[in-house]
Formats: C-alpha cells, sequence, structure tokens
C-alpha cells in the first residue's frame, strides 16, 4: 500500500522511541503496587478485612481497564490529529476525551455507590458479615475515586500521545508514595483497617488526578486543554473516540469477566478429585498470576508506545512508517520479554520459595511457571503488544471479536473441559494450558490480519 503523504525523515527517532519506552516500563511496574500495597499492608487487620479488600479490588481492576479502553481511544484521536499537523483539533479531542471521561465515571460510580451491596452479591454470592462490612467501607471508598481515576488515565493517555510518558510515571511514584504513607498512618497508626486501605487510595487517587489535570492546563504543551469548565460537545470527535475505546472497554471488561470465571474454576481444585493439587491450586495459581504480571510489563510498555508511534504515523499517512515501527517495536518488545522469560524458567526454583508455600503448592508453581516462560516468550506479545497497533490504526473492532471469541472459547471453554470434573486431571496447569491456546489463536489471526494490511484501510479522523 502506497503512502499518501511520504515522510522524508523519520517521525521518530530511536532515541524518541526509547525515552517514551522506558518511563512507561516504570510506570506499570509502579501501578501493579497500588493495589498490591492495599492488600498486603491490611494483613494486620485480619482475614476478614484482606477478603474484603481483595473481592473489592478484583471489580476496580475492571473499572479501571474501562477507563483506560476510553482513554486509549482518546490517545488515538489526539495522536491522529498530531501526526496530521492539526494541533487545534487535537487540543480539542483532547477536551472531548475528559469531558467522555467524566461523564463515564461519574455513572458508574453512581451505580456503584448505590448497588455496591447487590453487587458484591451478585459476584461472589453470601460472604461471610465480616468480610461484606469490609468489602462495602472499602468499595464506598474506592468508588468514589472512579472521577479521578478516569482523569488521570485521560490525561496520562494524553501525555503519552504527544511522545510524553515521563509525566505520567513521576505522577505514578507520587501516587505509590502517598497511598503507602496515608495506609501506613491509619492502618497501623489508627487500626483503620479496610477503611485506612481506601482513604489511603481515594486520597492517591485526588493527588493524581489535581496534579496532571493542572499540567495538561500548560498552554506550552502541544496539546493543552483549557476553558474545561463550559463544556461543549463536539459529537463527531465523540464518535470517534468512542469508536475506538467502547470496543477496547468491552474487550477489557469482558476479559475481566472471563479471569473471574476461570479463578472460580480454580477454587473448586480445592475440594475436588484432583488430589495431587488438593489444597495447592488456589495458592499457586495467585503467585503465578502475580509472577506473570511482572514479567509482562514490558511488552505492555510497548503496547502503550505503539498508541503514540502508529497513531501519529497513521495520521500523517506515511502508511511505510506505520508498518516499519510497528515491526520495529514488535522486536523490542520480543527481545524484552524473552529477555524477563529466560530469567523465569531458571529462577523459578528460586524464586517461589521465598514466598512460603508447601512443598506441594511449590512444585505446582514451579511447573506452571516455567510453562508460562516459554509460551509467553513465543505468543505473548503478537496476542496482547500488536493488537494496540492495530487499535492505533482504528481497526478495534477486529481485535474485540477475536479477543472475545478466543477468550470464550479457548481459555474459558478448555479450562473447564480439562478440568478435573471432566476426567483429564490436568488442574491448574490445564487452566494455565487452556490460556495458552488463547494466546496462541490470538497471535495467529493477528499477525495473519497485520500482514495483509487490511488494518491500515481504517479512518479514525
Amino acid at each position: 500500500m502506497e503512502s499518501t503523504a511520504p515522510a522524508s525523515k523519520p517521525i521518530f527517532s530511536n532515541k524518541s522511541l526509547v525515552q517514551l519506552m522506558i518511563p512507561l516500563v516504570i510506570e506499570q511496574l509502579l501501578l501493579m503496587t497500588v493495589g498490591m500495597a492495599d492488600t498486603m499492608m491490611v494483613t494486620t487487620a485480619g482475614e476478614s478485612v484482606v477478603s474484603g479488600v481483595s473481592l473489592v479490588d478484583s471489580i476496580n481492576i475492571l473499572i479501571i481497564n474501562i477507563f483506560s479502553a476510553l482513554s486509549t481511544g482518546g490517545a488515538v484521536v489526539v495522536a491522529q490529529y498530531l501526526g496530521r499537523r492539526e494541533p487545534e483539533n487535537a487540543r480539542s479531542a483532547a477536551k472531548q476525551l475528559l469531558y467522555v471521561a467524566l461523564l463515564a465515571s461519574l455513572s458508574l460510580m453512581g451505580a456503584a455507590l448505590l448497588l455496591r451491596a447487590h453487587i458484591l452479591r451478585l459476584l461472589f454470592g453470601d460472604i461471610s458479615p465480616q468480610v461484606m462490612n469490609s468489602a462495602l467501607i472499602y468499595f464506598l471508598l474506592t468508588a468514589a475515586a472512579y472521577p479521578f481515576i478516569a482523569v488521570y488515565n485521560a490525561g496520562a493517555a494524553l501525555f503519552r500521545a504527544m511522545g510524553n510518558s515521563k509525566v505520567s510515571m513521576v505522577n505514578s511514584l507520587i501516587v505509590n508514595t502517598i497511598n503507602i504513607a496515608v495506609n501506613a498512618v491509619l492502618i497501623y497508626g489508627f487500626d483503620m483497617g479496610a477503611a485506612g486501605a481506601g482513604i489511603g487510595t481515594l486520597t492517591s487517587r485526588i493527588a493524581a488526578a489535581v496534579i496532571i489535570g493542572v499540567m495538561i492546563t500548560r498552554p506550552t504543551l502541544q496539546v493543552y486543554v483549557d476553558d474545561l469548565f463550559h463544556p461543549r460537545l463536539q459529537w463527531q470527535m465523540v464518535k470517534s473516540i468512542l469508536r475506538i475505546g467502547v470496543p477496547a472497554g468491552i474487550e477489557n471488561g469482558m476479559f475481566q469477566i472471563g479471569k473471574l470465571l476461570v479463578l472460580r474454576l480454580v477454587t473448586s481444585f480445592d475440594v475436588g478429585v484432583d488430589l495431587a493439587l488438593k489444597g495447592s491450586a488456589v495458592a499457586a495459581n495467585a503467585i503465578c498470576n502475580s509472577v506473570a504480571g511482572f514479567i509482562n510489563v514490558p511488552g505492555q510498555a510497548v503496547g502503550l508506545s505503539m498508541v503514540t508511534v502508529i497513531g501519529q504515523c497513521m495520521g500523517a499517512g506515511d502508511h511505510e512508517q506505520t508498518v516499519g515501527y510497528a515491526k520495529k517495536l514488535m522486536k523490542v518488545s520480543y527481545l524484552a520479554m524473552g529477555a524477563s522469560c529466560l530469567c523465569l524458567f531458571f529462577a523459578s526454583p528460586v524464586l517461589v520459595p521465598l514466598f512460603n508455600l508447601t512443598p506441594a503448592t511449590a512444585a505446582v508453581a514451579i511447573r506452571v511457571l516455567r510453562s508460562c516462560a516459554v509460551f509467553t516468550t513465543i505468543f505473548w506479545p503478537m496476542s496482547f503488544t500488536m493488537p494496540n497497533a492495530l487499535r492505533a490504526a482504528g481497526d478495534a473492532r477486529f481485535t474485540m471479536v477475536v479477543s472475545l471469541l478466543s477468550m470464550w472459547i479457548c481459555r474459558i471453554g478448555m479450562s473447564y473441559l480439562l478440568s478435573p470434573a471432566w476426567g483429564f486431571g490436568l488442574g491448574l496447569l490445564g487452566v494455565w494450558l487452556a490460556m495458552y491456546c488463547d494466546w496462541v489463536v490470538r497471535a495467529g489471526l493477528f499477525l495473519i490480519r497485520f500482514l495483509r494490511g487490511k488494518w491500515q484501510e481504517h479512518q479514525v479522523i
């Protein structure tokens, strides 16, 4: 496919790509610790508090992913306008993103505050009064933070669309510091349990939103927001944002729901027929998910970079550079994740005992982590980094359909098929094998889509 506006020089230098990606890696690592800090610090308050906080965090992750998807839609639109060298339209799109994010977050906050008890019972069934009380308190405080999370995500996405990821990295550091400090005072000093964790989260989210909200109004920026308190929706731009954000939001939301369904299956292994895994499946699965989350960070950072780089190239109408940068960033993702997975494969026997697991649980965790290292190296980047290139070009509906079908058929369907209830006896390893099957299908379909080039034919703006 010929470029409609060939660039005389590279749109992004190697130096600018490195400056974009390294802060994103650090930011992703910092963001992973926010929820973990709440859970870890409330362990002193008792099991019911830990359970309540953990249950609500699984819901909050779903909500945050929806905000991230909307922000991705806005970032794609802004990046494409910047690629077209239309800064005025980019600034208008930035303002529309903030309005959409605020409206969505206020709606979700209202629903959570009014229906939080019903939501908890619907998702988790009958839970003990002590756990429910802690969950309700924590849910109340963290739901109040939804608008601030939405503003932060939108602001961070706008800075990334400009190629500046340092701002969100520094902001994440501030969020973590405030969250941990407030948690320490209220949980350890005043014995406030779930309320202390919730106040810490709310305070840190407010600070993050205020800081990034003030920074995005600076007129010296390439994209800034002004006159925010005189709202005027521009429906064409809103539609462009939602055309990317809604499919991505559905994809992210259903992905988290699928993970909850698989987790529910894993809990049944403890009382199931798989005696070799009896009492160890849930603990091993939790450890493996935590470790796997860290080794995925390089690929996630490259995926976020894709939105900026591919978005600007598509906006400039330079399809040759679009494909070239997509290939280059995929190589970076494979190299970075290959290195981290190689370390994980050989370090698993040393790493797992640090969690003080029983020998049976440790053996299961090591086996799963080593299989994860192998399949992540080969299939994860193509399954989860590559789709961001397609989304940045406007091909969000295709990625949504593939992801949903693959998840429900492979990850969820095969997890139940390979469970002890069907006689296969693979237990936890069967669940992870089903997940790998999901990755293989996604990777194959996304690679075919990329090579055929049809993803470049979409028009976002």
